[in-house]
């Protein structure tokens, strides 16, 4: 199966050897970020560095004049990554003989929260997640489909892959996150989720709800389990249950039919703005409801959008299935497989993680992440990839 591992450009840039010690890897692509959310990461190789910090969400590039006098837009990045990195990186990659692919992170947004509140998904308690831009509203999607095209469609870059294309929610990968006090499971994080923005207010009125009784009944549902007694897991069929069978499926309705439009919209400018043969893949997970940087997809839509998909799978490779399902010749079901010890990843067990996810139906693997990784790590990495 084709590799590619994942890499930031501050892995590469100011590094001689990155490129090459990528390529050693047996990998023949590379997934170079070119939009990224604020993240603080680890260069264990670097002559330079050993800890970069990028402060904001930004591009890695220096943005067109496509953004000239709009509110909502891109910024570039700081000096974790200044000038074209993107462009300076993904020369040095492609020089070592690697395809290059982008990397482009969409609804997961601090900065834009930030500096535009009224963007943020806002909660049944009228809390704002500001990492969190709501898809639904139309000058937030023009700004992620026009960010799409942009950031996916760079000189020399053979495809993309979109992350975050869809529902963001309360789930967030944040520093020094409390917000675990209180186990939600499926249907809990689902309920807290939930958007009550004008927008998503009026949608659901569209779905014959009343949105003021929504969120009535939501804040109802979740009071047990913030008291601890009564549980939040048990997937769809327990959000049927806090919520109630009509009004759950009515706000799903909403939120998927929305999700889908985005989707089919940033795939679209994408495909305008690239050349022929040009790959999209979508960061997935099959359950639609499901929020997150894998967003919630319904396998059989999104295979008829897209060329693939990037799908979870350390731990295990079960999420696989309902894509291959619905793939069709040349679908593209990309096996995403932490690589990083240190960050759960199993890369001594590389070789038989990728053996499992081919026979579920992966045709690529992905590899997370090849710039935070040890050397120890890569080794296991260079072994397990010699031996396909």
């Amino acid at each position: 199966m084709k590799a590619s591992a994942f890499v930031y450009p501050w892995d590469v840039n100011g590094d001689p050897a990155a490129a090459r010690t990528v390529a050693d890897l047996g990998v023949e692509q590379v997934t170079l970020a070119a939009a990224y959310h604020s993240t603080r990461a680890l260069t264990p190789r670097h002559p330079r560095h050993r800890v970069v910090t990028a402060e904001h969400a930004a591009v890695l590039y220096p943005p067109d004049d496509r953004w000239t006098g709009r509110a909502l837009r891109p910024h570039p990045a700081g000096a974790w990554a200044p000038g074209d990195a993107y462009g300076q990186a993904a020369a040095a990659l492609a020089d070592a003989g690697l395809e290059v692919h982008t990397w482009v992170v969409l609804a997961h947004n601090s900065r834009l929260g930030a500096e535009h509140p009224e963007t943020s998904v806002v909660n049944a308690y009228g809390d704002r997640y500001p990492w969190a831009p709501c898809v639904a509203q139309p000058a937030t999607r023009a700004y992620l489909v026009d960010l799409a095209a942009e950031a996916a469609v760079r000189p020399g870059a053979r495809g993309t892959e979109l992350e975050s294309l869809g529902w963001y929610g309360l789930a967030h990968l944040h520093a020094h996150d409390k917000t675990g006090g209180v186990g939600l499971g499926d249907a809990g994080q689902y309920l807290m989720s939930l958007c009550f923005c004008p927008d998503c207010r009026a949608g659901y009125g569209g779905q014959g709800l009343d949105p003021d009784g929504l969120a009535a009944a939501v804040r109802e549902a979740l009071e047990p389990v913030w008291r601890g007694s009564a549980p939040s897991d048990g997937g769809w069929a327990g959000v049927e249950e806090l919520l109630g069978e009509t009004r759950a499926r009515a706000t799903r309705a909403w939120r998927d039919t929305t999700a889908r439009g985005l989707q089919e919209a940033a795939v679209g400018a994408v495909r305008a703005a690239a050349p022929d043969g040009f790959q999209v893949l979508l960061h997935a997970d099959p359950v639609s409801y499901h929020c997150g940087a894998n967003a919630g997809v319904d396998p059989a839509h999104v295979l008829g959008v897209a060329d693939g998909v990037v799908v979870p799978c350390t731990g295990g490779a079960g999420l696989l299935a309902p894509f291959a399902e619905h793939a069709g010749e040349g679908t593209v079901l990309a096996a995403n497989l932490t690589v990083v010890s240190g960050m759960g990843g199993s890369p001594g067990t590389l070789a038989a993680d990728a053996a499992r996810a081919r026979e579920l139906g992966a045709t690529e693997l992905r590899l997370y992440h090849a710039g935070l990784a040890s050397d120890a790590d890569l080794e296991a990495v260079r072994s397990a990839l010699a031996a396909r």
